[in-house]
C-alpha cells in the first residue's frame, strides 16, 4: 500500500490503476442520460423551498432544504464533466478491443 501510495505521490501512475471500475461506468452511463437542467432546477427548487420554509418560520428545516442546492450543482458539474469527457482513455481502449 505505501508502495502505491508513493508511486501516486510521484506520478507514476500505470494506467491499469487509473481505469475506472465497472460500478463507475454503469453510474456514468446512467447519469449521462439525464440533462444537465435537472440538476440545476433541483438546485433552484431547494432555494425556493428553503426560503418559503423560512418565511413560514421552519427555520432549522429551512437550512436543512436549503442545504441541498450545493450537492445538485455539484452533481450537474459531475454529470456535464462526464458527457463531456466519458471515461478514461484505457476504458475506450478496452471498449474498442472487446468489439474486435
Amino acid at each position: 500500500m505505501k508502495d502505491l501510495l508513493t508511486k501516486a505521490a510521484d506520478g507514476a501512475v500505470t494506467p491499469e490503476q487509473q481505469r475506472e471500475g465497472r460500478l463507475t461506468r454503469a453510474i456514468e452511463n446512467q447519469t449521462a442520460k439525464l440533462p444537465s437542467d435537472v440538476f440545476l432546477g433541483a438546485a433552484m427548487v431547494s432555494m425556493g423551498a428553503a426560503l418559503a420554509l423560512k418565511l413560514m418560520g421552519r427555520n432549522h428545516t429551512a437550512l436543512f432544504v436549503g442545504q441541498w442546492a450545493a450537492p445538485f450543482l455539484l452533481l450537474g458539474i459531475y454529470n456535464k464533466i462526464v458527457k463531456v469527457e466519458g471515461h478514461d482513455r484505457t476504458d475506450d481502449e478496452e471498449e474498442e478491443e472487446e468489439t474486435e
